[in-house]
């Protein structure tokens, strides 16, 4: 793999390509991502009393990020297909924030690793969530989505100390 600090996805001319994990070992890989959608509070109370035109925001929210981490190889261009074998996505209400955090995560026994499958499961949740509730607050605004711990494979386990 080489050095940390060497970016793994570009080739010697500098170009973009896949990395080649046919030589990494098979592990159980995990990986823990959050994010934010601040909102008018109004917008927060019709989503928790379940008042939402549209049906049940985080019910529809939640099998989104799901089909979103399934579908990450799919729109992110040098990700790997890899075998999920869980995502769980746990919703907040932060009605001091006016917000909803929204918690994913994610299992793998892969070769490479899960992190962006539940980065992108909080963002499909987020992206949902906004779509639901658009017709009443274009204002929503997503934010702060970050890994916030990963473990398994070569580089070992990362735990965000900052912001948990």
């Amino acid at each position: 793999m080489g050095d940390k600090h060497e970016l793994t996805h570009i080739n010697k001319q500098g170009r973009a390509k896949m990395v080649n994990v046919g030589e990494k070992k098979v592990t159980a890989r995990e990986a823990v991502a959050k994010g934010t959608i601040k909102m008018d509070p109004n917008t927060l109370e019709l989503i928790k009393a379940g008042g939402m035109k549209k049906g049940d925001v985080l019910a529809v929210a939640q099998v989104a990020g799901i089909m979103g981490a399934k579908k990450t190889c799919d729109i992110i261009p040098m990700c790997h297909p890899i075998q999920i074998t869980g995502v769980d996505i746990d919703f907040e209400f932060d009605e001091e924030n006016s917000s909803v955090k929204i918690l994913a995560t994610t299992r793998t026994m892969d070769r490479t690793g899960i992190e962006m499958e539940a980065l992108t499961a909080v963002a499909i949740a987020a992206l949902t969530i906004y779509d639901m509730c658009k017709a009443i607050d274009r204002g929503m605004e997503i934010s702060d989505i970050k890994l916030m711990r990963k473990s398994g494979g070569r580089s070992g386990t990362f735990v965000r100390t900052d912001g948990l």
